[in-house]
């Protein structure tokens, strides 16, 4: 049975700094994806990361700010985010479709990926 969970939100200043986390269960080498969701607003697409090779993709509202990573071993991915602004405030979620690779168009629809976490808060704010 496939199981994803998050960890890692809190709240944190502008211009700081968190990293989440999305442990796997249930299945190995496959890719995940991080989407967000804040009040009112639609889930998009953060960063997708293949399971083999690593190749990385980002929203480019976070690109150089955000870094994804993964260890296969542990059957984790990372969400390292840096210079947070309160836009970036929202729940975090991982996802996958259980593939290998990341879709072309990782970044929608959400409805795509059969499995999902439960979600963890980030609350950027002074």
């Amino acid at each position: 049975q496939v199981q994803l969970v998050e960890s890692g939100g809190g709240l944190v200043q502008p211009g700081g700094s968190l990293r989440l986390s999305c442990s796997a269960s249930g299945f190995t080498f496959h890719a995940i994806a991080w989407f967000r969701q804040a009040p009112g607003k639609e889930r998009e697409g953060v960063s997708c990361i293949n399971s083999g090779d690593h190749q990385s993709y980002y929203a480019g509202s976070v690109k150089g700010r955000f870094t994804i990573s993964r260890d296969n071993a542990k059957n984790t991915v990372y969400l390292q985010m840096n210079s947070l602004k309160a836009d970036d405030t929202a729940v975090y979620y991982c996802a996958t479709d259980a593939r290998p690779f990341c879709y072309s168009e990782w970044y929608a629809p959400p409805e795509r990926y059969g499995y999902w976490g439960q979600g963890t808060p980030v609350t950027v704010s002074s």
